[in-house]
């Protein structure tokens, strides 16, 4: 039952929300920028890849 509980407080709590909201508007402007000027899609792509790499890194440390 506490296990339950513990699942249905999770499914309320929308703390983390408005910081994924964010990374995708962010998302979405770099596309964009990239889209319109092909000078930055090499930049873009480059940050993209960087924080993929610290993503991946920080995910197998636990």
């Amino acid at each position: 039952m506490k296990n339950l509980i513990l699942k249905m407080t999770a499914l309320r709590d929308t703390r983390g929300q408005d910081l994924i909201e964010y990374a995708l508007m962010a998302g979405f402007v770099a596309v964009a920028a990239g889209a319109t000027m092909p000078g930055v899609a090499d930049s873009i792509s480059t940050i993209f890849s960087q924080v993929g790499s610290v993503l991946g890194l920080a995910s197998t440390q636990g």
